[in-house]
């Protein structure tokens, strides 16, 4: 039922306004079980529903957070929100959560959506370089929690950013098949316009420099489609397609790679699609490294190896630093928190074959 008050669940119950009132925001006091009982039911029976935006007007304070992710068809979105979602509800709060895309304007309507449902605590997962577009959010009091980007300029005094050191990621993935004896290695992502996707490529291309390796010993590929030359970027709804493209392409060059790093798990798998449909093996014709280690990596045949980012500590934290500024027990100023990724060595990386080493 629609519309029922606060003063219709007292009367049913016979009891007064402020008692209900009591009950929804967890003051029951030396409330007796039979009177609470009698509010439960009322409640049970008239199908009441508190108006969010009503209750912190007059607690001053509501127990919803937003969630933005890019998209939870990529698991590693859908498993931090499990765990982020974990982490609330152990404190007394729900989640809301929503899927941008990476879309900035996209990113904008489900913040203010959010903001005029009285929401004042948002966790957003974007990379975006610029968080301008809600900047306004923030000026008028937003809580807000960058993940997966560190902090860049023009970042608003407040802001929060938890990330894993791409960079050392990168460098982990790129060291471990130069280790391993490879020398024509390939990059393959989308748009490297992101925070993250940036910082990965720097981390590839400084463990090249480091083996003393230049832009001619190695292939980017970035989503440039032959024939229209203009840049597609798959993104979190399609990242298995853009590796199954890219695999192909790269295999099909006059000097292909023997080592693939891609952007994350859900491209590296469709790397390895990719080089199946070449008619080559995983982890012995070619080495694939992926980012992420999402619970289809271990399952993968052969099994991924990739960079581990520990979710469950990142979406605890991140929780735990947005609680603190709703709570106004937290610093005001901004942080940008880094953890340290691992590496997770499995069957699709091993040495180069023979006579491959030199082929550029």
């Amino acid at each position: 039922m629609s519309g029922v008050t606060i003063y219709e669940v007292a009367r049913a119950a016979g009891v007064s306004p402020s008692t209900v009132s009591n009950y929804l925001n967890g003051r029951p006091g030396r409330m007796l079980p039979g009177t609470r009982k009698r509010v439960e039911d009322a409640i049970a029976q008239l199908g009441y529903r508190p108006n969010r935006a009503a209750r912190q007007l007059r607690t001053g304070r509501i127990l919803v957070v937003g969630l933005v992710v890019p998209s939870v068809a990529n698991p590693f979105w859908g498993t931090f929100a499990r765990h982020f979602e974990g982490a609330a509800l152990a404190h007394g709060y729900r989640v809301l959560l929503c899927n941008s895309e990476r879309d900035p304007d996209r990113e904008r309507e489900y913040i203010e959506e959010l903001w005029d449902d009285g929401i004042r605590g948002i966790v957003l997962c974007s990379s975006l370089p610029s968080l301008g577009h809600v900047q306004s959010f923030v000026d008028d009091g937003l809580a807000l929690v960058g993940f997966d980007r560190t902090a860049q300029a023009g970042d608003a005094a407040s802001l929060v950013n938890i990330s894993i050191d791409n960079v050392v990621g990168a460098q982990l993935a790129a060291r471990h098949l130069l280790e391993l004896g490879h020398r024509r290695l390939a990059f393959v992502s989308g748009s490297l316009a992101s925070v993250n996707r940036t910082e990965r490529f720097r981390g590839f291309t400084a463990a090249l420099e480091e083996h003393g390796l230049t832009s001619q010993d190695t292939l980017v590929w970035s989503g440039a489609r032959s024939g229209s030359g203009a840049p597609e970027d798959y993104g979190d709804l399609d990242a298995s397609g853009l590796g199954r493209t890219a695999a192909r392409e790269l295999l099909a060059s006059d000097v292909p790679p023997t080592g693939i790093i891609a952007i994350n798990d859900m491209c590296a798998l469709g790397v390895c699609a990719g080089i199946r449909d070449a008619g080559l093996r995983v982890g012995q014709d070619v080495s694939v490294v992926g980012f992420d280690d999402i619970v289809l990596a271990d399952l993968a045949a052969p099994p991924l190896t990739t960079v581990r980012q520990p979710l469950e500590e990142m979406a605890a934290m991140a929780f735990a630093q947005l609680r603190q500024r709703l709570d106004g027990d937290g610093p005001t100023a901004g942080q940008s928190l880094l953890v340290r990724p691992e590496l997770v060595v499995r069957d699709s990386t091993a040495p180069p074959p023979p006579n491959t080493t030199d082929r550029h």
